[in-house]
């Protein structure tokens, strides 16, 4: 594989970074958005089953900001994935003011069969990539994702 080399000339400025950034982005989300199509689930459905496969049982409250929707979006999500026997609620066992969320049987064979299915469709899309360079990419967008995020404070 040919790597394209670094010259002094490249624009390595801020705003050519977020160009190249959400041009990658763009690109990656119809292969995303493919593979969450194919699971017949709403992206936010998909979303909120995704974290309970993988966090567990989770109050309402703490599913909202993992998956990025506002405490009335959530509570409209949770009840239309209720509604369709995927997830269930449940009294927390220390606290019974907290109402926890999690999967049923139904919902976990579909979101373990759609998420695998996912997982295949998003390493195709960055297979062009080397294990060591995946690692670097991850350690740089965590690196700007902290800085910006704390510099909105």
């Amino acid at each position: 594989m040919r790597r394209k080399r670094i010259t002094r000339g490249q624009d390595s400025s801020g705003v050519h970074l977020w160009l190249v950034f959400m041009k990658a982005f763009q690109a990656l989300v119809p292969h995303a958005a493919g593979s969450i199509k194919r699971t017949k689930l709403g992206d936010s459905d998909f979303r909120v089953l995704e974290v309970l496969l993988h966090k567990g049982p989770l109050p309402v409250n703490t599913i909202g900001p993992k998956v990025w929707l506002t405490p009335g979006s959530i509570s409209v999500a949770v009840e239309r994935l209720v509604k369709k026997g995927l997830v269930a609620r449940k009294e927390h066992s220390h606290d019974r003011r907290v109402r926890q969320v999690e999967l049923t049987a139904k919902g976990r064979a579909l979101i373990a069969r759609g998420f695998q299915e996912h997982s295949a469709a998003m390493e195709t899309s960055v297979r062009v990539l080397s294990k060591n360079e995946r690692l670097r990419l991850l350690q740089l967008l965590k690196k700007l994702g902290k800085h910006a995020a704390k510099s909105q404070r």
